[in-house]
């Protein structure tokens, strides 16, 4: 048997009562494979992740991942996913660490003190476990968000503006996350209005407008037929 795509969508549209999110949208991205998901502010980059992961429901369409059918496909697949939301859905009263195990915790797994510790020293914390996260600077923040979604090692990743927040070595970490996943097999959706910079890294661009996908296809064509666009 075929092995199922990481990522299908089918005429995937999305109503917020008269307002179209999203219209008919349909993308597919294989294992090993990263996506750009670009478009100016309001095209519906971040409602389209949301619902990829299981977080909002679509008005119409379809959503596969790893081959579990139907639009909680995301929840059916569990921690195979892994959102980096514009939020970073910490607890400011609990520790860097306190998060972590928290985090596992909820997705079911056993955490362990090695497995909090290497996850914190991949985001530069490590000096910071034991620190309450409302003492916390917002690229430290987001760095923490970061390690929030990294421990638990998801096959699907999506993320929404990741380099916001943070300094040139953050950027560089994200690219590097992005690379290994990919070389892992998994698959990854960055929306961000870095344009240039995803570019350089992904495999797939799509590109929406007012919830319509205007380009979607191989990184250099995307190149030969549009001026690289900013939003």
């Amino acid at each position: 048997m075929p092995v199922p795509s990481a990522l299908e969508i089918g005429g995937l549209s999305k109503l917020f009562g008269r307002t179209i999110a999203l219209r008919a949208v349909t993308l597919q991205l294989d294992h090993g494979q990263s996506l750009a998901l670009l478009g100016a502010n309001g095209s519906g980059k971040t409602t389209l992740l949301k619902i990829v992961a299981g977080a909002i429901a679509p008005t119409a369409g379809t959503v596969e991942v790893f081959g579990h059918d139907g639009w909680d496909g995301a929840r059916r697949a569990g921690v195979q996913i892994g959102l980096l939301a514009g939020e970073t859905y910490l607890y400011d009263d609990l520790t860097a660490a306190e998060n972590l195990h928290f985090t596992l915790t909820m997705a079911g797994r056993k955490a362990t003190k090695s497995q909090v510790s290497d996850a914190l020293e991949a985001v530069r914390l490590a000096s910071h476990a034991d620190d309450r996260v409302r003492s916390f600077s917002s690229g430290m923040k987001r760095r923490l968000a970061v390690a929030r979604v990294q421990v638990l090692e998801p096959r699907l990743l999506l993320l929404d503006e990741p380099y916001n927040s943070l300094d040139a070595d953050g950027a560089d970490m994200i690219d590097d996350w992005i690379r290994g996943v990919t070389r892992s097999g998994g698959a990854v959706v960055v929306a961000t209005h870095d344009a240039k910079r995803i570019t350089a890294l992904a495999d797939l661009v799509a590109y929406l407008d007012r919830g319509v996908v205007q380009y979607a296809g191989p990184v250099h064509g995307y190149k030969g037929a549009h001026a690289l666009h900013v939003g």
